[in-house]
C-alpha cells in the first residue's frame, strides 16, 4: 500500500515525524484584521516553511505527517506551495479538532441537533481521503480526532465515531489528541474499539506527556501506538520525556512508539517571541539534534531508534505491521 502525500503517492515514507504542522491559521482573524503583527503572506510563509523542511530533510528526516485539520486552520493550497519548494514529503490529514462543541456547520446538523438531518462528518472525511481535500486533489493519509480535559463530550463523541466510520471505509489510520493527565487515551481506545476499529491502526497522540509507565503500558497493551510527540514543549521536561521513552524501550515497547514535536512552521495562535522564551527547543530540529543523542546516551539502541522513526511510521501509514 502506498502512502498519500501532498505531492502524490510514495512507496516508502522513510524516517518520519508523525505529529507536526505546517500552518496553524485563524481565517476569520486574518480576513478581518489583516494587519495583525504576525502577518500572513502566503508566498513568504511558504518559502519560510520550505526552508525549515529542507533543514529537517538534511538532518535525516524524510517525511512529516501534518495533522492540521478542520478546527486548526487547515488550508491545503498553502501547504501545496510548501511541498512544491521542498524535498521533504508531507502527509495531509482529515478530521476535526474540538474539545467540546462542533463548529456550527456540523453542530446544527445531524441527529439530536436543533434542525436534525444526517450526520455528514464521516462523509466529509471520506471525501478528503478518496477524492481529495477541497479542489486540490490532495488525498488525506491520516485521520485525526481529539479529546480534551472535558472528556468525551457529545460533540467529541460524534467526531470520534465519524473518524472511526471513515477509517473502516477507507483503511486510513487514526491519530488522536489525548490528555495524559486524565488518562483519556484509554477512553479513546474504548470508544474506537466499540466502533470496530483495530486499535493497532491508532496512534494515541501526546502519550509522551505522561511519565506514568503503567498508563503507557496499558495503552500499548490495547494495541495502539504511543505518540511521544511533544518534544520541545517542556511542561513535561526534556529529561522526563527522554527517560520515559528510554524506560519504555527497556521494557520492550520500541515497536509501539513514534516520535515528534507537534511544532508549526507558522502559527498565528501563539506569540512567537513568548513561545521562544518559554519553549526554546520547540522546533523541527530538536529530535534530530538533541533527543536522539540523549536517547542513545540513555541506552536506547540504533535498532530501537530505527523502529520508532522508520519502521513504526511505515507500518502505520501503509497498513502493515512493525
Amino acid at each position: 500500500m502506498s502512502v498519500e502525500t501532498v505531492r502524490g503517492p510514495i512507496a516508502d515514507p522513510g524516517a518520519t515525524l508523525m505529529h507536526e504542522h505546517i500552518f496553524g491559521l485563524s481565517p476569520e482573524i486574518l480576513w478581518n484584521w489583516p494587519d495583525i503583527p504576525e502577518g500572513w503572506d502566503l508566498e513568504a510563509r511558504a518559502r519560510e516553511a520550505a526552508a525549515r523542511l529542507d533543514e529537517l530533510k538534511a538532518a535525516g528526516i524524510d517525511t512529516i505527517v501534518d495533522l492540521t485539520v478542520i478546527g486548526l486552520g487547515r488550508y491545503l493550497p498553502a501547504v501545496q506551495r510548501v511541498a512544491e519548494q521542498t524535498g521533504l514529503n508531507i502527509v495531509a490529514a482529515t478530521g476535526l479538532y474540538t474539545y467540546d462543541a462542533l463548529p456550527p456547520y456540523f453542530g446544527n446538523r445531524g441527529p439530536g441537533t436543533l434542525f436534525g438531518g444526517p450526520d455528514r462528518l464521516a462523509e466529509f472525511f471520506v471525501r478528503d481521503i478518496t477524492e481529495g481535500i477541497g479542489r486540490t486533489g490532495v488525498k488525506a493519509g491520516m485521520l485525526k480526532c481529539a479529546t480534551g480535559r472535558q472528556g468525551i463530550t457529545p460533540g467529541v463523541e460524534r467526531v470520534i465515531r465519524a473518524v472511526a466510520r471513515a477509517h473502516r471505509e477507507t483503511g486510513v489510520p487514526i491519530t488522536t489528541h489525548s490528555e495524559s493527565a486524565t488518562r483519556n487515551g484509554l477512553d479513546q481506545q474504548k470508544l474506537l474499539a466499540e466502533e470496530g476499529v483495530d486499535l493497532s491502526r491508532v496512534v494515541i497522540g501526546h502519550a509522551g506527556d505522561s511519565t506514568d509507565l503503567g498508563y503507557l503500558e496499558e495503552l500499548a497493551a490495547g494495541g495502539s501506538y504511543l505518540g511521544m510527540d511533544r518534544f520541545g514543549i517542556e511542561f513535561t521536561s526534556f529529561e522526563d520525556r527522554v527517560a520515559t521513552v528510554a524506560a519504555m524501550c527497556e521494557r520492550g515497547h520500541a515497536g509501539r512508539m513514534v516520535l515528534s514535536h507537534d511544532s508549526y512552521c507558522f502559527n498565528d495562535r501563539f506569540d512567537v517571541e513568548v513561545v521562544k522564551r518559554r519553549h526554546p527547543n520547540y522546533h523541527l530540529l530538536h529530535i534530530s539534534r538533541d533527543v536522539l543523542p540523549a536517547l542513545r546516551a540513555a541506552g536506547v539502541t540504533e535498532d530501537q531508534i530505527h523502529q520508532m522513526l522508520v519502521a513504526n511510521p511505515r507500518a502505520i501509514l501503509t497498513g502493515g505491521r512493525p
